[in-house]
């Protein structure tokens, strides 16, 4: 059995999957042939029923339809809509043919038969939620395949695309479709199809059109002697075509081998929704190759090219690889949003760093974080508003100075809490309650040791105390060096507190309990 994806329109829907809020718009596309004046080449559903038809030229489909956009061939857009399209062919299958623009056939001869009809149902969805109003055909052999997925799209007519083996699965409205059907009788599919659908040349359609025969059964039902006699090879073929015996191997197209999409728009984006939009498209696609692959994203390199012709770059560190869509596109949005740049953009770049997907198995005390994506974009969008020097796990630094740490990216696994627990347990002891930050104090010394303390609203006289305690360090760097000297102090009316000195003067730094 082989399976065949159709994007009918090609060109049309690969320019339209690109454009933010194009669904339901009259939309044309133009002829790419630069020896003539451009004609109208394909339409949208809503051109059409404002009376656009193909063939007409851009000023004719204009007075028809006044609001009608022209869009002209865009080969970087329907490269990226050829790959989406591949992506989504290679979950079915590892036997691929990328048979032409717009037209994918898969060999589906290693999927037991329950399975067929379902695999090809997802690689629709999937294609539907990447934008691509999308057909399949199933029957057993690549041209018949080709034929029910033509058929099913509208490119034919006939009965055959009302058959019973028709699936709409009614993915989403207008071009987001998908439907596919599956062909058992290959000789009552093809009959009433008309006899273009065989693609016979101009001259020899002229001569069988001569002969009173429109439809291919009627062409398959002359004896096939009689065929290669009177037209030939060529004519051979056709009716080979027609009766639906041609078959071919396939010529093999090979996965991708690097992850990275890039799309250059026509129009300057000024704003965050249409470079949303696009991200999207290329992140959706991307997420596909990499599940294909068995492969995970571990970082994400983002290039945006501006209108001054500057750029910008970022790399995103995922905190854990992963090939899930949203996942991605979510990292790039939560950076995205505090990003502002001197220039629209004309043009951007993904790139994927891929790794293998991580296989861990955790300690039996360990507990690792629920979603450690959502818990680095809840980071990531706190260090925006506060700063990135400001966000992290603290760490005490390896030094005697009071209060010296810095702050760490989170772990990803935390230990054993009940030895975590252990390790730090508290001293019995008094509590100190640390002011933030320490209060200013006026002291009166008493010859070197403190008589009489002024702290806000703490004041009295020294009753009992303990100390001095010294400290200093970093004295070989200027800007560091730092000194200090504590005491432990009882007033007599009551409290008792830990004073310190430094070279900036006299501070209270806590209450005991």
């Amino acid at each position: 059995m082989f399976g065949v994806l159709f994007i009918d329109e090609f060109a049309l829907q690969a320019v339209l999957r690109l454009e933010h809020g194009s669904d339901d718009q009259p939309i044309a596309l133009l002829e790419n042939d630069a020896r003539r004046s451009p004609l109208i080449a394909a339409c949208t559903p809503a051109a059409a029923a404002a009376g656009v038809q193909l063939g007409v030229t851009v000023p004719q489909a204009l007075a028809r339809c006044p609001t009608l956009a022209v869009r002209a061939p865009n080969s970087a857009a329907e490269q990226e809509a050829q790959a989406t399209l591949l992506a989504a062919a290679f979950a079915l299958s590892p036997a691929i043919e990328a048979t032409a623009p717009g037209i994918i056939t898969a060999a589906l001869g290693g999927l037991p038969e329950d399975r067929r009809e379902p695999a090809l149902r997802t690689a629709l969805e999937s294609l539907a939620a990447a934008g691509l109003r999308v057909s399949g055909g199933l029957a057993p052999t690549p041209l018949l395949a080709l034929y029910a997925a033509r058929a099913v799209a509208g490119g034919l007519s006939g009965g055959g695309a009302r058959g019973d083996h028709a699936l709409h699965l009614g993915i989403a409205p207008g071009y987001s479709q998908a439907r596919f059907q599956c062909i058992r009788d290959g000789r009552a599919f093809l009959s009433p199809l008309p006899l273009a659908a065989a693609d016979p040349s101009p001259a020899l359609a002229a001569i069988v059109a001569d002969w009173g025969i429109h439809t291919l059964g009627e062409f398959a039902a002359l004896p096939k002697a009689d065929i290669l006699h009177r037209l030939g090879a060529e004519g051979l073929a056709l009716w080979e075509r027609c009766a639906g015996e041609t078959t071919r191997p396939l010529n093999l197209a090979t996965p991708a081998q690097e992850f990275s999409a890039a799309f250059e728009s026509e129009h300057p984006m000024e704003t965050l929704e249409p470079l949303l939009f696009l991200l999207r498209r290329l992140v959706d696609r991307l997420a596909l190759d990499l599940q294909n692959a068995a492969l995970a994203a571990r970082e994400l390199q983002l290039l945006l090219t501006l209108e001054d012709e500057s750029m910008h770059t970022h790399a995103i560190r995922l905190p854990q690889p992963t090939h899930q869509p949203d996942i991605l596109f979510r990292a790039l949005v939560t950076y995205l949003e505090h990003v502002r740049t001197v220039a629209a953009v004309v043009a951007l770049a993904l790139a994927i760093e891929p790794t293998r997907i991580p296989q861990r198995q955790e300690g039996l005390f360990d507990s690792a974080l629920r979603d450690p994506h959502g818990f680095s974009e809840s980071l990531a969008r706190t260090a925006a508003l506060t700063g990135p020097d400001r966000v992290g796990t603290p760490e005490v630094a390896d030094t005697h100075r009071p209060d010296s740490f810095h702050l760490a990216t989170p772990p990803e696994v935390l230990g054993d809490l009940g030895a975590l627990r252990a390790d730090h347990a508290l001293q019995p002891g008094m509590a100190l309650r640390r002011y933030r930050p320490p209060i200013p104090a006026t002291v009166e010394l008493l010859g070197r040791t403190p008589a009489f303390v002024w702290a806000g609203t703490v004041r009295g006289r020294v009753g009992a105390l303990l100390g001095p305690w010294y400290g200093s360090g970093d004295w070989w760097q200027t800007d560091r060096r730092w000194e200090r000297e504590d005491w432990d102090v009882e007033l007599e009316n009551g409290g008792l507190y830990r004073l310190f000195r430094t070279p900036g003067g006299w501070f209270l730094d806590g209450e005991y309990d």
